[in-house]
């Protein structure tokens, strides 16, 4: 599992995946997103905005990414 640390009150979907080293480029989080491909906390997520808190899970094709203050 893959954490990412927050700086601020929250990080942007698109952003975490970038960080974490999931999408190589913000285009490819785009895609991934877009597609269907990405859950946060077990929901199907298509917002490359959305909002992400301490505590919050995101799963990839099996990748865990955990967002932790």
């Amino acid at each position: 599992m893959e954490i990412v640390k927050l700086r601020d009150e929250y990080i942007k979907l698109g952003q975490a995946l970038k960080v974490s080293g999931v999408a190589a480029s913000g285009v490819d989080a785009k895609i991934m997103i877009q597609s269907g491909q990405v859950k946060v906390n077990g929901q199907t997520e298509y917002q490359r905005g959305k909002k992400l808190h301490d505590g919050d899970m995101i799963e990839f094709e099996g990748e865990q990414i955990k967002i932790e203050k």
